[in-house]
């Protein structure tokens, strides 16, 4: 099993991201993943950079780490065809380094732009020809591309790594999974579900990697960590199908007030007992999960974490899952 950073742009200034990235990689991380949003989830989360940016920083101020978006969504606020582009140029500046993490996107993120939010089967057909488009523009070839919701009129990268970037998809139920069986390298959840992920393989993606994520909330006092836990991590409270229809902060503000802070911790690990962070991973090792990334609450808690990961956490974990 390999152990990610997460950055999360809805809770962390776009400068110290990068930072956070760096010495992430110092403190012996195996990869790092960033959220790409255009709000965040919550107004107190307070901001929201610009995801490709950051990752063009990330890649000169880093050396060895990989970089995946977790996750990007192709289908509305940016076409496909510019989703290849931007991805294939990271692909370069990072040698290689870069993983496309894509998804079938929220009403959150996607509505800026001024279209409707469609139905999510519709939204599942976007998100297919999406990738369809993005591999084939990988190709390095003159693409062409007539379907029922893009088109593509000769494009053609110039600047292409010198293996095609890899494509993972999230995947949160059955269509999904059979989606990212048919399309991409590697699955990506934010859930522990068995389940889908052995659609997954059992429907082509054997041998494939799985990637999943932990909120955690570290520090010494457990009824701090607690609160922040809460403050951060309320908004995912409600089912996905709530999450992906949610038009705006204040909405998500709105359905989460009776959120309480235990009913939070009971999917994010907080304080500094590495049992509970170690039991947090089994649950994802039992799935078949082969890629686990924490992602700390609050921006200014991250050299904390960072520190007792590097001489406790990691430790630990790889002793026992690697």
């Amino acid at each position: 099993m390999e152990f990610g950073y997460s950055l999360l742009c809805e809770q962390t200034p776009p400068r110290q991201l990068v930072t956070d990235c760096v010495e992430a990689e110092e403190a012996g991380f195996d990869y790092a993943t960033i959220s790409d949003h255009y709000f965040p989830w919550l107004e107190e989360q307070g901001h929201s950079a610009y995801a490709w940016s950051v990752l063009g920083a990330l890649a000169q101020a880093t050396r060895r780490i990989p970089l995946i978006t977790l996750v990007t969504c192709p289908t509305m606020r940016y076409h496909p065809a510019v989703v290849a582009q931007k991805a294939a140029t990271m692909g370069v500046l990072s040698e290689g380094r870069f993983v496309l993490g894509l998804g079938a996107g929220e009403n959150l993120n996607e509505h800026v732009v001024g279209r409707d939010w469609p139905p999510v089967d519709v939204r599942h057909e976007m998100f297919a020809e999406a990738v369809e488009i993005i591999r084939a523009l990988f190709g390095g070839d003159y693409v062409n591309y007539r379907g029922r919701h893009y088109r593509v009129d000769s494009a053609k990268l110039y600047d292409l790594p010198d293996r095609p970037v890899p494509i993972g998809m999230a995947a949160f139920g059955p269509r999904a999974g059979r989606l990212a069986a048919r399309h991409a390298d590697l699955m990506i959840s934010d859930r522990p579900i068995g389940a889908v992920l052995d659609l997954f393989r059992a429907e082509g993606g054997a041998g494939k990697p799985a990637y999943g994520q932990i909120p955690v909330a570290f520090g010494d006092d457990y009824e701090e960590c607690k609160r922040r836990a809460h403050r951060i991590w309320r908004f995912s409270a409600p089912s996905w199908k709530v999450m992906s229809e949610l038009p705006g902060p204040v909405n998500f503000e709105a359905a989460t007030k009776t959120v309480r802070p235990e009913d939070v911790v009971e999917s994010v690990p907080c304080g500094d007992s590495i049992d509970d962070y170690v039991q947090a991973v089994q649950q994802w090792a039992d799935a078949g999960f082969t890629h686990v990334s924490f992602c700390q609450s609050g921006a200014e808690h991250q050299k904390d974490f960072r520190t007792w990961a590097e001489a406790d956490l990691l430790p630990v974990l790889r002793e026992r899952f690697g």
